[in-house]
């Protein structure tokens, strides 16, 4: 028989893209009842030979391969007590399946047997007899298990599917994740403040299902919090396989609040001749709240005007290791720094985030264009949008107007290969201008569509061309977001 699964949880039984369901629900391929999907239109849309090359069946079934059953183990699995309790429930409720089923079987062999006592002077009561006995055969016939519903019961062991109200986002907890760091994985916008227990400020209300402690904190829920279901997300986790839990989630940029820290250099790194990698930490008391594209000012206690602002290049998921892209400037105060006597350990004031270059919600395919160091807020939006799984595909366009400017095109030539979804094009002009139409003319040569949200960064002249030449194409200017980067 069929289950039905939400449409988050169909797109991790078949492995492909939440944005990739979605659209085939809106072209009418796959219906819904009640928000839910059929595991058996799942299995006609997707068959066997696809879930085993999408690697999920390798996840849940192959345990008996060593290695994959070590990393099930270290990625996968949650404590032994959070397993016991989902366990649990997993039982209680087979074992409600299994008392109905048989109070129902009881039911209808009674029925049966009182029908049978009529049948010879009633017809009609034969005929009932005989429609009974063979859905009854039907009914207790062997059928082979379908793969999707085996493995849906498996995934509700190692993982916990979550649900925010009143937003309706869905995200999983695997592993020991606590419900904070599961739902900034998963690119949500969630409220927190020290992300270790401290100050309060990621209490969410509990509505439906478990939740089980994962450390202890120092701030303290009144006894009434308390009776109304309220824990801290960043010290619990799903301890049941379904949780639904009410929360407030920032909506953009003007919800997120500024923020003063004193970071530490972790390194300095090499990308390439004329780029360096700065990569700072916070405090754990004292993390970056963050949108994906945002930028932050950095300052050096070594002077006046040792001061820049400078995109986030990582994603907001890892909010205590924040990297920027520093290219080779012996003009700018910060980068002659980062290329002198800048080290590990130093420390950085660090104010921010500020702007408001942020994903648009949506499910359009994603086009992002990028020069040179452009990269930069791209690379975050890049990781957020991946973590979201909402859009359909991912398009990369960089042009390098410097002989070093792809400096990680190895990070994009592993997306590539890792992700269906995402694709790239390398290019390359010493004047930012005339490549940004070489960009473009690659864009509608190969995949051009005007229903896409396009994001650009780089020198202000590259992002006026671009976003020029697709408004002349027919894009609309609300899907056209530009960031200046020099």
């Amino acid at each position: 028989m069929a289950q039905w699964v939400t449409v988050w949880r169909a797109a991790q039984l078949v492995g492909v893209p939440r944005g990739v369901l979605q659209q085939r629900v809106r072209a009418g391929e796959i219906p819904l009842a009640d928000g839910m999907v059929s595991t058996e239109t799942l299995l006609q849309l997707y068959p066997q030979t696809d879930l085993e090359s999408s690697g999920m069946l390798e996840r849940v079934v192959r345990i008996r391969d060593e290695a994959f059953g070590k990393r099930l183990r270290e990625r996968l699995l949650p404590s032994q007590e959070v397993l016991a309790q989902r366990l649990f429930a997993q039982g209680q409720e087979l074992a409600d399946v299994q008392r109905l089923l048989q109070r129902y079987h009881a039911l209808v062999i009674a029925l049966r047997d009182e029908m049978a006592a009529g049948a010879a002077q009633d017809t009609r009561l034969a005929a009932l007899l005989r429609q009974l006995n063979d859905g009854l055969a039907r009914a207790l016939a062997t059928e082979s298990v379908g793969m999707l519903d085996v493995m849906d019961d498996v995934l509700k062991m190692v993982s916990a599917q979550v649900t925010l109200r009143p937003s309706g986002h869905q995200f999983s907890v695997e592993g020991r994740d606590t419900l904070l760091q599961a739902g900034m994985r998963a690119g949500l916008k969630l409220n927190y403040g020290c992300g270790n227990g401290s100050c309060g400020m990621c209490k969410v209300r509990v509505i439906d299902g478990m939740v089980a402690r994962t450390m202890h904190t120092d701030y303290v829920l009144s006894e009434t919090e308390k009776s109304q279901g309220y824990v801290l997300a960043c010290a619990h986790t799903a301890a049941s396989s379904e949780l639904t839990m009410e929360t407030l989630e920032a909506n953009g940029p003007a919800d997120i609040p500024q923020q003063h820290i004193v970071t530490t250099v972790r390194a300095v790194r090499e990308l390439a001749p004329d780029t360096r990698l700065l990569h700072l930490q916070t405090p754990r008391s004292h993390r970056l709240r963050f949108l994906a594209g945002q930028s932050a000012t950095l300052s050096l206690p070594l002077g006046e005007g040792v001061r820049d602002t400078l995109p986030i290049a990582s994603c907001p998921c890892d909010d205590r290791n924040l990297h920027f892209f520093i290219a080779r400037n012996e003009q700018n105060a910060l980068a002659r720094q980062v290329f002198g006597g800048l080290k590990a350990g130093d420390a950085v004031n660090l104010w921010g985030p500020v702007g408001e270059f942020v994903l648009a919600d949506g499910q359009r395919p994603l086009v992002f264009v990028a020069c040179d160091t452009g990269f930069a807020p791209l690379k975050s939006l890049i990781e957020h949008a991946l973590s979201l799984d909402a859009s359909p595909s991912l398009s990369l366009f960089w042009l390098a107007t410097r002989q070093d400017g792809h400096f990680l095109a190895n990070q994009c030539r592993a997306w590539s290969e890792a992700l269906d979804l995402f694709e790239y094009a390398l290019f390359n002009d010493p004047d930012a201008n005339a490549g940004a139409h070489q960009v473009v003319s690659a864009i509608r040569a190969d995949l051009f569509d005007i229903d896409c949200d396009f994001y650009l960064a780089g020198p202000e002249g590259f992002v006026n061309t671009v976003r020029n030449e697709l408004v002349t194409a027919g894009v609309a200017a609300g899907q056209i977001f530009g960031e200046v980067v020099a």
